[in-house]
């Protein structure tokens, strides 16, 4: 699959149907909704990145929340995760604000774009591994596309093994804070900002924070 432009890859994101159990989730979830959000419309599609086409960090997710990006249509929007990303992101100068809680409250990512390996919701946050791979053509389309990119920021290890896949690199394990270079890019490993790792401890600010800087003082290098 080649496409020429990021507005075209996305438009068939959005419009892709190639994983009947996630295509019937998300509908599922935002027709039954959940209580707290009863009363608002969900998105309930496929979820494509956002931010600037000419960014250099690029930062990818696992795939958008069943009540957060299913919901709001913007990647890591109206969830705890999201309210990570942002916060982060504004401190080290990559958005204009520090908090994202729906597709038009307007923040705007600074020379970063987000995207997810998955761009729809998986049941209990975990796609199968056929439908990693079948996704993994859009992302691999977006690198192509987002020819700045110098950093790259895997959230979590399938993330992480998505991007290795797409590259061919077949040596690197994923663990919190590694890096490697690979050609001209730079590729940081972080923990997902999920509420099973921000809440248990397992990842805390000063280490996300961390990954963060090292990204920013990589660019600025």
């Amino acid at each position: 699959m080649k496409i020429d432009t990021l507005s075209k890859l996305n438009k068939r994101i959005i419009r892709c149907k190639r994983c009947p159990r996630l295509v019937s989730y998300i509908r599922k979830v935002a027709n039954e909704k959940t209580k707290r959000y009863n009363q608002e419309k969900y998105w309930g599609k496929p979820l494509s990145g956002f931010g600037d086409p000419s960014a250099k960090l690029l930062i990818i997710g696992l795939a958008p929340a069943a009540h957060g990006g299913n919901r709001t249509g913007r990647m890591f929007t109206g969830d705890s995760s999201g309210d990570w990303v942002a916060k982060v992101l504004f401190e080290n100068g990559f958005a204009t604000k520090a908090t994202s809680m729906h597709a038009s409250d307007g923040l705007e990512l600074i020379d970063a774009y987000i995207t997810a390996a998955v761009k729809c919701a998986p049941p209990d946050n975990k796609p199968t591994s056929e439908e990693a791979d079948t996704c993994s053509v859009y992302l691999e389309q977006e690198i192509v596309l987002l020819r700045n990119v110098k950093v790259i920021i895997c959230l979590g290890k399938i993330a992480f093994d998505s991007l290795n896949g797409i590259l061919g690199i077949k040596h690197q394990k994923f663990s919190h804070g590694n890096s490697f270079t690979y050609k001209n890019k730079t590729i940081l490993s972080s923990y997902h900002p999920s509420r099973q790792n921000t809440q248990t401890g397992r990842l805390k600010w000063d280490q996300w924070n961390e990954v963060f800087v090292k990204a920013k003082l990589l660019l600025n290098n």
